[in-house]
């Protein structure tokens, strides 16, 4: 069983070209699907986007990161206020597995296990291509997934920009080469 207290918050590669990172979350984990599927919750940690939960089904996810948390935050040089993405659902067993077709940068899964009164939410990144693009997810993910876990405690998520420049330091520091 994944223990809170023994979870690293960090990402792992767990394949040449695969992220894996994890979170345990105050279930059930009902609650948690519904954060990853509908659009007005997934939009308050995410991308907005309406999703027919239907196999092979098309989907545009929409990030406003700017808006994530209620405090200012300060958007880095040359990203926009808004960046759109066309994607497919590629694999569905509601409500423990999702699978997307991620765009350029890969495939996403999200995988929900109960753990007792808690959820183990697990998102692994395959076909992650280049280091720069392994470092710009490995932050992205590990911020949007503490936005979450603030988000579904009622606590106030920290500023988005700034989280994650400060993770993708930290990744480039723990992936070396």
């Amino acid at each position: 069983m994944t223990d809170l207290a023994t979870l690293d918050a960090y990402g792992a590669l767990t394949e040449p070209a695969t992220l894996t990172i994890q979170r345990l979350l105050p279930g059930p984990v009902e609650r948690i699907w519904a954060y990853l599927t509908q659009s007005d919750l997934r939009a308050r940690w995410l991308a907005a986007g309406d999703m027919d939960l239907t196999l092979g089904a098309p989907l545009e996810l929409v990030w406003r990161n700017d808006g994530l948390s209620d405090l200012p935050t300060r958007r880095p040089h040359g990203f926009p206020e808004e960046q759109r993405m066309t994607s497919r659902i590629t694999e569905l067993d509601p409500p423990h597995r999702l699978s997307i077709a991620w765009g350029s940068t890969g495939d996403v899964t999200f995988t929900l296990e109960p753990q007792g009164a808690d959820v183990l939410l697990t998102v692994t990144h395959h076909r992650v291509t280049d280091r720069a693009t392994l470092l710009n997810i490995s932050a992205g993910w590990h911020t949007h997934l503490d936005i979450l876990a603030a988000r579904v405690s009622g606590e106030t998520p920290e500023p988005f920009w700034e989280s994650w420049e400060r993770l993708k330091e930290e990744y480039g520091r723990r992936f070396v080469g």
